[in-house]
């Protein structure tokens, strides 16, 4: 079960409208799933409860790499302009709770997992995993592939609260990381600073570390209440967003932490995932056990851009593609940028919001 979640947690909502796949570009997609139906037929929209959903970082011939799982199966998904199909299936013996591309192999990823263990796949390969990397003493909840291309590292978050690194070449961790004094949500790699990650915890607390000290450079008292993601902004090295279980996000600038330098407002329930534009220095999206996704520019007065309902359970899954916008056939209305989303209503959604349609 999901972290901080609401009590009413199935109210009777609206049905979602149909999902638009308009897939202009092929590309794979990554998807983790929840619970054990197995459904075979894999339309427009993904048939299984669904915590997470993340875009290959290579554009793949034929379609996308996206993943799901979290009672024990990773899903690899191909799309093209037909719709989304099963490219390949994995299943693992407990709860897949984050996945992560590798930066310089298409086809290798890291997952995560109920029973304290990290696995590492090679989707070109129909076997198990390749490697199973088993410290942890609870729930690893969290892992993230390091994004500069010098170092091939992963760093994973637990509710043992600690956070290790690895290299996947190695069959043991090479350290860990303590001070957090809750579970742990979410570690994600800076992607300008080698060597440097965040995260975020049921402490309340945004924490940045440095793997050359494997101490915490800054510790910054973000919510009162837990934190359940952060991200870093792709155009400010020291700019960081946290959401929490309080319904906010808050903009950190690491220079000056003592006040965030913005605050974002208006889901009505704990915020599951945040994730800055790659395409855009102020725009960031933010998915919720609200049911909702939002779009957000907190460089305006009214930074609220969008909110899609189109789920009918709580939205955990959140991604947007890193590929180059694609262009629409008529070169009228300008480029768009791709986002997948996914939800426990056992779908995965595709589409290309309006409000980060970029210009021609």
């Amino acid at each position: 079960m999901p972290p901080s979640f609401p009590r009413t947690c199935r109210a009777a909502w609206p049905a979602p409208p149909r999902s638009t796949t308009a897939s202009r570009a092929a590309f794979r997609l990554c998807v983790l799933r929840m619970l054990l139906s197995r459904r075979q037929a894999f339309p427009r929209e993904c048939r299984h409860e669904i915590d997470h959903v993340l875009f290959s970082l290579f554009l793949v011939s034929g379609g996308i790499q996206t993943f799901a799982g979290s009672c024990g199966t990773l899903l690899i998904l191909d799309q093209n302009e037909s719709g989304l199909r099963l490219f390949r299936s994995f299943d693992w013996n407990d709860g897949l709770f984050d996945v992560t591309w590798s930066e310089n192999n298409e086809h290798i990823l890291v997952t995560c997992s109920g029973d304290g263990s990290l696995q590492l796949w090679d989707t070109a390969r129909a076997a198990g995993p390749l490697q199973v990397y088993k410290e942890h003493t609870q729930e690893v909840y969290s892992v993230d592939w390091s994004q500069t291309r010098c170092e091939q590292l992963v760093v994973s978050g637990s509710w043992d609260q600690t956070i290790k690194l690895w290299d996947p070449t190695v069959g043991k961790s090479l350290c860990t990381f303590r001070g957090h004094e809750s579970v742990i949500y979410s570690t994600i790699w800076s992607p300008h600073i080698p060597g440097c990650f965040a995260s975020a915890s049921g402490d309340q607390t945004l924490r940045i570390w440095d793997v050359k000290t494997t101490g915490v450079r800054t510790v910054v008292p973000a919510h009162q209440a837990e934190i359940l993601s952060c991200d870093w902004c792709k155009y400010n090295e020291n700019l960081l967003v946290t959401g929490a279980v309080d319904c906010s996000l808050r903009g950190w600038d690491l220079r000056n932490v003592r006040q965030p330098v913005f605050e974002l407002l208006g889901h009505t329930y704990a915020i599951r995932r945040v994730k800055f534009s790659p395409f855009h220095a102020s725009v960031l999206a933010s998915c919720s056990y609200d049911f909702t996704v939002r779009f957000w520019n907190f460089s305006k007065p009214d930074p609220l851009l969008e909110t899609v309902e189109h789920h009918t359970e709580f939205t955990c899954g959140l991604d947007l593609s890193l590929q180059s916008p694609t262009q629409v056939p008529n070169f009228l209305i300008g480029f768009f940028i791709q986002v997948a989303d996914c939800a426990w209503d056992e779908t995965i959604k595709i589409y290309d919001p309006i409000c980060l349609t970029m210009p021609a």
